[in-house]
């Protein structure tokens, strides 16, 4: 409920009902801190006012009510990272929670100043070798396309089409400096940094058209860097595939 009120996109992930419980946690635990701090203040400011104390009191408040109270606050604090984020974090991060290879949709996310490029296997899934010496405005992630792994290769600017329930491992890096790829109805972000390539995981649960925004700043159009994240049917990801590869692939395309 509180989720709603700020204002948090819906979720569209099988695993984003874990992040938005702790996130709801967080959120009243904020509330409460923030209701309790301001009575506190409140009282303070009745109790300590000049009318009152025409002599400065030195002392203040006695007692040890605040320090109680900034244990709980940091023992909570500890139970939310140890006992949630923590967990949370390796069930997405650790090599055996990642789905098999032959099950995934497996898709390279490129950003650049100031947009995205997706980059998919092909039906054989495999990726074609890419070279920085290959990179034009025809061709901006390089691929060679005299590597037969590339004969059926997509890439999409700015468009990422996903299959509703399958899962999706997205390879994330950039080709210039640091940006964040950010898939909020995923419940997903991950830094996109120059010269390493990071896996992130999730299983889109329904269907539609999101958006897909840089989390970080990287540039005077830092601002206009989004794209679209569009979860099909299968028959539908097949056919934009399809479709794809042949406008990219014409030669493959009359075989």
């Amino acid at each position: 409920m509180l989720n709603k009120l700020l204002g948090i996109v819906p979720d569209a992930s099988e695993h984003g009902y874990q992040i938005d419980h702790m996130l709801e946690f967080c959120h009243w635990f904020m509330l409460i801190l923030f209701v309790g701090w301001l009575i506190f203040f409140v009282s303070t400011l009745v109790r300590f006012h000049r009318s009152r104390n025409p002599k400065a009191n030195y002392h203040g408040i006695q007692g040890h009510m605040s320090t109680h109270v900034e244990m709980s606050v940091v023992l909570i604090e500890a139970v939310l990272l140890i006992g949630f984020g923590l967990p949370l974090w390796g069930k997405r991060v650790t090599e055996d929670s990642f789905p098999d290879k032959n099950e995934a949709l497996r898709v390279h996310a490129v950003g650049e100043q100031f947009a995205w490029n997706f980059h998919y296997p092909g039906p054989d899934g495999v990726f074609g070798r890419q070279s920085a010496f290959l990179v034009s405005s025809t061709n901006p992630l390089g691929i060679d396309n005299t590597d037969p792994a590339a004969a059926d290769d997509v890439v999409s600017k700015n468009e990422l089409h996903l299959t509703n329930y399958r899962p999706t491992v997205i390879e994330i890096t950039s080709k210039d400096v640091i940006h964040s790829l950010s898939l909020h109805n995923m419940r997903i972000t991950q830094d996109a940094t120059p010269g390493t390539r990071v896996p992130v995981w999730f299983r889109p649960k329904k269907t539609g058209t999101y958006e897909i925004v840089c989390a970080q700043l990287c540039g005077a159009g830092h601002f206009a860097m989004r794209a679209d994240m569009m979860v099909e049917e299968k028959k539908d990801f097949d056919a934009w595939y399809k479709e794809t590869a042949a406008l990219q692939h014409p030669a493959t395309a009359a075989k």
